[in-house]
């Protein structure tokens, strides 16, 4: 799937989630996701726990992640 179509699988409204960006609107935050995957979760176990979810939605949370990571400056989390 093409990247830009992916990324419109994430959304971001000031009604949803305090405008935290989610996926497809639907109430799932994109950290969450890449929580779940960053504990050792597959994609499947995910896509079991989550079936409103398809895998094109995780694909989109880690191109999302990946985009932020070419942001100009990274703060330290302590």
């Amino acid at each position: 799937m093409e990247e830009t179509t992916l990324l419109k699988r994430i959304t971001v409204d000031p009604q949803i989630n305090h405008g935290k960006p989610t996926i497809r609107g639907l109430r799932y935050p994109v950290h969450v996701i890449l929580e779940l995957l960053a504990s050792g979760m597959t994609p499947q176990e995910i896509l079991a726990d989550f079936p409103d979810l398809e895998p094109e939605d995780i694909q989109a949370c880690l191109l999302f992640a990946a985009r932020l990571s070419h942001l100009g400056t990274v703060l330290r989390v302590a």
